[in-house]
């Protein structure tokens, strides 16, 4: 048997490292270095190439250990600001105290449902979810993360249509599996992967004139398409906010040429923007809503794709399992759902993020005008804020002098012409003043 007796002794090493609050200098130590050597051997190595914790870290990497609302704390107990969220997770910030407490009790009772008996959260989420989505929204399926909501997005889509084809957006970031890159914007993830079946049409995001003769050259040449999909607010791509006037045109055009809605509310939903949704901006329903990331509370991964009952027959008939998840939706993930969104409905989180997001954005656009050298601008809704900077270079520059001065944002080696501000919804304007110090130290030093 291969290594059975050392990988006991491991694990078991590991399990007595987890149990312990706090750790000492030398276990530090050994748990900086060996999580190096096992991502370099064992899982990665490109990404310790990539990271600022190894970069920018000094004698030893950047390791995280646990967090409490804004802020986490590696190794060694030093504090740092979370700015990047888990990009849209953590929307209640680290191990909140009720969604730890719901996950922790339900576990005790039951982890994974037994696929055969009734398992009553999945039913709960689902009928909360149709509580505060859009619209006539009233169906919700369960799966583990953002990329999954997109793979049954387009599935459900097709089987109710009939039809094979997409339109997506430039620039737009929709997951890494094969069906969400069919429908990805960026050429870095896509290109090596091609061909995908089906064809997938682009056209630049919040011009509702290109999308429009797009779907009428598709039409007169008569390829079906089952839907448009894009993001309320482009997310990955820097928090681009559309015109005014672009999702209501969208709306009525898919309306005009019978092509469902897809919108990707991964990143953008549970109150990131300053609205509950992303559409909410602009009061427009979706025919497919995905929501996940931040659904679970920052502490288990689920994601959902919703519609309404006529969408939905296209899962009930003739095969009621034609689309199934052996975890997804599964208690504790549920139970960490249902927690996350009381939370965020009783705090009132999305006025907050409004009232946060105007003030940071505010002051942000206020070092855009005195170090134009640096920004090229400031974008945003809510807490999802994107920086734009003059060159790649000047953007990491910033992510690393932030990340020197204990606060987390975005932005690597290889994309940093843009870094965005995800902080947690609970954030305070007494935090964001702390962020904007330590922000324009580091902005002083590269000019």
């Amino acid at each position: 048997m291969k290594h059975y007796q050392d990988a006991m002794q491991y694990a078991q090493r590991w399990l007595d490292i987890i149990g312990r609050e706090e750790l000492d200098e030398k276990t530090a130590q050994e748990i900086s270095k060996e999580t190096v050597d096992n991502f370099v051997n064992h899982f990665n190595k490109g990404w310790v190439d990539y990271r600022k914790s190894v970069t920018e870290a000094g004698d030893y990497a950047g390791t995280e250990w646990r967090g409490k609302g804004l802020y986490f704390y590696d190794v060694f107990g030093q504090e740092y600001i979370d700015c990047l969220g888990g990009y849209g997770a953590l929307d209640l910030g680290w191990s909140h105290p009720e969604v730890v407490e719901a996950v922790r009790a339900q576990a005790g009772k039951s982890g994974i449902p037994s696929q055969e008996l009734m398992d009553p959260l999945r039913g709960v989420l689902a009928r909360l979810l149709s509580q505060i989505t859009p619209g006539d929204i009233d169906h919700a399926f369960f799966v583990n993360s953002g990329t999954e909501t997109i793979e049954g997005a387009l599935k459900i889509a097709k089987l109710h249509t009939g039809k094979h084809n997409f339109i997506s957006t430039v620039s737009a970031f929709h997951g890494k599996t094969l069906g969400s890159l069919s429908v990805m914007g960026k050429k870095d993830f896509r290109e090596a992967l091609q061909p995908f079946g089906g064809q997938t049409f682009y056209v630049p995001f919040g011009d509702a004139d290109a999308l429009e003769k797009q779907m009428e050259i598709c039409a007169k040449v008569g390829i079906g398409i089952a839907a448009f999909i894009a993001e309320p607010i482009q997310g990955e791509a820097g928090a681009i906010v559309p015109p005014d006037d672009y999702w209501p045109k969208v709306r009525e055009l898919c309306n005009r040429y019978e092509i469902l809605l897809i919108c990707d509310e991964v990143q953008t939903g549970m109150a990131r923007t300053g609205k509950m949704w992303g559409v909410d901006h602009w009061g427009i329903v979706p025919d497919i809503l995905c929501v996940a990331k931040s659904l679970g509370g920052g502490v288990m991964p689920v994601g959902a794709f919703m519609g309404n009952g006529e969408l939905w027959k296209a899962f009930e008939d003739p095969n009621p399992f034609i689309h199934t998840s052996t975890t997804g939706g599964n208690p504790m993930a549920c139970a960490a759902a249902i927690a996350a969104i009381n939370v965020t409905l009783r705090d009132n989180l999305a006025d907050k993020a409004a009232e946060m997001g105007d003030y940071f954005i505010g002051k942000l656009q206020e070092f855009a005008v005195r170090y134009p050298q640096i920004y090229k601008g400031i974008t945003g809704k809510g807490l999802l804020i994107g920086q734009h900077f003059q060159a790649p270079e000047l953007g990491y520059k910033v992510a690393a002098g932030l990340f020197k001065r204990k606060v987390l944002v975005a932005g690597t080696l290889i994309s940093a012409n843009t870094v965005r501000f995800e902080p947690a919804l609970i954030i305070t304007r007494a935090e964001i003043d702390e962020i904007l110090n330590r922000l324009e130290d580091t902005l002083r030093e590269i000019s």
